[in-house]
């Protein structure tokens, strides 16, 4: 399976170059003023959000993060080369977070966004920063200082509005399939989603939202069952859950139980889920079992005060009032969101030029989310 959401590399700026002892020479070769060049500053480590990408999957064969270090300085005040940055490409979504201090260090969701995960050393002064009046001719150079060095963690947490959650076999993949142009795997056995997929849901001319499938969860995964809960990770930046219950009978659970059970499991791995807005469908609305049981479920969740909605992704009967109930949901919350977004001010935080004799390098970290 290509599709990696976590994984941890070891990342290393350059080390400066070392400054250089040197002097000045005249004609008849007597040695003269220090002329020593200052050595090259360190290449720093760069993320770069790349919105193509979905996977960590090449970091895989690239666990080790290295940036050119400076060349050293020279005679005649040359001065070292800065070391080659690298730039590395991260899908959007991207946490880092530093394992030396357990911090988050960026949460990369923009694409083009560009954050400096190990800055490179600082390059050594040479000789002719240190004559004085009463020492002309120094013989000394300060070294290069090294690259910063983070042991990191980068997860993956999927951008989507809609995130589908419910119990194996419950029609999440093929639900997908029928309002979007994904295609994840769709067949009769539980556990077919190896991975999330998304899509795109469209309603009229304007709305549109990211949905994302979820593979299956069962109680008790947050002990591990199951695929256990490697993948809940990915609801975390949902606007809203949608839990999908089959009443058919086919997997001889009730639908209500399965319900409380994966409302139960959210809530274990993270309470914040649990308190997302959820909109319950019944699916499998083409089969006759389904349809028959469809009214004493319907009352169930009445006295709940929860509505059930009800489709068949087979017929497509309930899908378009589905989909218009949807981006409108979502809408109006990121249109909620948005108005917390300007009441709250910028979090974004720019950092200042370095200090020394290296010049400031003036898109640092630019765009970088609030950590």
């Amino acid at each position: 399976m290509n599709f990696v959401d976590e994984i941890e590399v070891m990342a290393k700026g350059g080390d400066g170059g070392r400054g250089c002892v040197s002097f000045s020479r005249d004609k008849r070769g007597r040695r003269g003023s220090p002329d020593g060049g200052d050595g090259g500053g360190g290449g720093d480590i760069v993320f770069a959000v790349d919105g193509g990408l979905a996977t960590l999957f090449d970091f895989k064969f690239q666990r080790h993060l290295r940036a050119g270090r400076g060349k050293h300085g020279r005679g005649n005040n040359c001065s070292g080369a800065r070391g080659d940055d690298l730039v590395v490409r991260v899908p959007a979504g991207t946490v880092v977070t530093s394992l030396d201090t357990n911090e988050v260090m960026a949460d990369l969701t923009m694409p083009g966004t560009r954050f400096i995960v190990a800055r490179g050393g600082r390059g050594g002064r040479g000789n002719s920063h240190f004559a004085t009046p009463s020492q002309q001719a120094p013989r000394c150079a300060e070294p290069g200082t090294p690259g910063e060095q983070h042991r990191l963690r980068l997860d993956l947490r999927i951008l989507a509005d809609v995130g589908l959650v419910g119990m194996p076999n419950a029609g999440k993949s093929t639900l997908l399939a029928a309002v979007s142009a994904a295609r994840p795997r769709v067949a009769p056995y539980p556990f077919t989603t190896l991975a999330p997929h998304l899509g795109v849901m469209h309603h009229g001319d304007e709305q549109r939202a990211v949905m994302a499938d979820i593979p299956g969860l069962i109680e008790g995964a947050h002990k591990g069952a199951g695929l256990g809960i490697r993948f809940l990770r990915h609801l975390s930046r949902t606007s809203l859950l949608v839990h999908l219950v089959d009443p058919s009978g086919q997997d001889e659970s009730a639908p209500e139980r399965n319900f409380d059970a994966l409302n139960a499991e959210l809530a274990s791995y993270d309470a914040t889920l649990a308190t997302k807005p959820q909109v319950l469908v019944a699916t499998k609305l083409d089969l006759a079992e389904s349809r028959q049981r469809l009214p004493a479920l319907r009352e169930t969740f009445g006295r709940r005060g929860v509505t059930l909605h009800s489709v068949s992704a087979v017929t497509g009967e309930g899908l378009e009032e589905l989909v218009s109930l949807l981006c409108t949901m979502v809408a109006r919350l990121r249109d909620s969101q948005a108005g917390e977004t300007a009441d709250e001010g910028p979090s974004g935080r720019r950092q200042g030029p370095r200090t020394g004799h290296e010049p400031p390098r003036p898109d640092e970290n630019e765009g970088l989310a609030a950590k």
